[in-house]
């Protein structure tokens, strides 16, 4: 169907081959290679939105680690290599620090009004900074272990039920359903339960929300084509979506700015973001869709990609017994007649910190990090990059790059062991959170989760595959979408250890 429509649209637009033609020639070579592409809609038609990171990685390799695409009107550039990520992120930062704007994320961010598709600018620097020092640091994210310790044990109590009784566990549904819970408890300070209509729904908006951040609209590439989104149904399913999670956000602000709330010693993050307006920090008024936006980037950033990540370290590591048996024994030895290890238990454990960056290399949630575009023209490898060029970061990629990594497509966590590379922005060839100015705040939140759920599902069971299987039979498909899921659930039996 969409092909249809580029087509259409290519035969009923030929006045713009003209202004086309003109703006290709203002551009100064020399200008990155990349697959040759049709007249208006440009490389789109060429590109499969679900897996862009695997096309982008073919496509490297017969155009080169810095490659260009012609996104209907709007030029593209794609990075594959920890090179020229470092000479984007740590010499030209400041040029390639906005985002693009694309019609879906921008509607639901309330048009930037947060800090991950916000433009570059004074109000960006001001909310993130004052995000930095009262959401994310490292004071605030201990101050909610006991959410996270809570929360954990209620899954373990819940696979040791399955163990007891010799039921398969769905890790894939549990770890998302304790990401969300944990998410929601530290943000809105509610929780959904794991039964009734009101979880089912909130679960279904957030799919749907985040279906809707990735959907591709024809108008954010080609101007004045907004009749197409609007036919195929796009625009209406995106205004229902708005509007839902609008109504979800006011109804949490509703219920924390209600003087005869019973309150608990718990400050949530919208208790924070309420405070602050009240403060009036920033430069500019905070307004409830300020807060709206916040609370969005903790869905998009926080709800997911954690439990995905949990996902594939188990899935690696039931795929590689040595590896699984070697991190246990690391963690068990550690301690003696405790039922749960707690955040501080897991700061030693060097080989599961070692696993983890591994899981990070080769099972990143966002392959594609969140795209940039530059600001400026600039020069970037030799070549001449455009300014309002969108930029794609293939970390995918860069993190499997043979000329970096050895044996990069094998599951080896002890490369990390005597090496210092890690995952904070400064090592351009391992960047799951990003680099520069944009770099992922939450990183702090996101890696205390990871280490607490991964150590707790190690240290209390031992993991086999359900009888038929064999590790083979364990696949890693990968659902389209901002983070990459496992596309099959993984399900796995745990075994109390002898």
């Amino acid at each position: 169907m969409l092909l249809l429509l580029l087509f259409v649209l290519f035969l009923s637009t030929f006045p713009f081959l003209l202004f086309f033609h003109i703006r290709k020639r203002t551009i100064n070579a020399p200008y990155p290679p990349g697959p040759r592409g049709l007249p208006i809609i440009g490389n789109l038609h060429q590109l499969d939105t679900s897996n862009l990171y695997l096309q982008f990685s073919k496509l490297s390799k017969i155009h080169g680690p810095l490659f260009s695409l012609q996104l209907g009107l709007r030029p593209a550039i794609v990075v594959s290599s920890a090179e020229i990520a470092k000479e984007i992120f740590k010499n030209n930062d400041l040029v390639f620090s906005n985002r693009p704007i694309l019609y879906g994320q921008q509607k639901l961010s309330y048009n930037g009004l947060e800090i991950v598709f916000s433009p570059y600018g004074e109000f960006w620097r001001d909310i993130r900074k004052t995000c930095v020092v009262h959401i994310f640091s490292a004071k605030r994210v201990s101050s909610y272990s006991s959410v996270r310790t809570f929360e954990v044990k209620q899954m373990i109590k819940k696979i040791s039920n399955h163990a007891a009784s010799s039921t398969v566990t769905n890790l894939s549904e549990l770890l998302t359903s304790l990401s969300s819970t944990i998410i929601c408890r530290i943000a809105f300070g509610k929780k959904y339960e794991d039964e009734g209509t009101e979880r089912s729904k909130f679960h279904g908006m957030l799919h749907e929300f985040e279906a809707m951040l990735t959907a591709f609209f024809v108008s954010d590439y080609i101007p004045f084509t907004g009749w197409i989104d609007k036919l195929s149904g796009l625009r209406s399913r995106l205004e229902r979506n708005f509007k839902e999670m609008d109504e979800f956000y006011q109804e949490v602000i509703d219920e924390h700015l209600d003087p005869n709330r019973q309150h608990t010693d718990e400050e949530v993050i919208v208790d924070v973001l309420l405070q602050l307006k009240k403060q009036r920090l920033f430069s500019i008024d905070l307004t409830f869709d300020h807060i709206k936006g916040v609370l969005m980037d903790m869905l998009v950033a926080a709800t997911d990609t954690t439990a995905a990540t949990t996902v594939w370290a188990m899935t690696a590591l039931i795929k590689n017994p040595r590896v699984m048996k070697k991190v246990q024994q690391e963690i068990r030895n550690s301690r003696t007649k405790k039922e749960f290890l707690d955040e501080d238990d897991i700061q030693n454990f060097t080989y599961l910190k070692a696993v983890i960056k591994e899981i990070l290399r080769l099972h990143l949630p966002a392959p594609l990090l969140v795209p940039r575009e530059t600001r400026d023209k600039c020069t970037i490898g030799g070549y001449e990059i455009p300014a309002k060029t969108i930029v794609y970061v293939n970390a995918w990629e860069i993190q499997r790059d043979p000329n970096v990594w050895k044996d990069p497509e094998e599951f080896y966590p002890e490369r990390f062991l005597e090496s210092s590379i890690n995952f904070l922005g400064q090592d351009f060839e391992l960047i799951p959170f990003g680099a520069g100015r944009r770099i992922c705040p939450g990183i702090t939140m996101a890696v205390a989760s990871l280490e607490l759920f991964l150590a707790n599902l190690l240290y209390s069971f031992d993991w086999e595959l359900p009888h038929g299987l064999l590790k083979d039979d364990i696949d890693t498909e990968r659902w389209p979408g901002l983070t990459q899921h496992k596309k099959n659930p993984l399900c796995l039996a745990a075994k109390f250890p002898i």
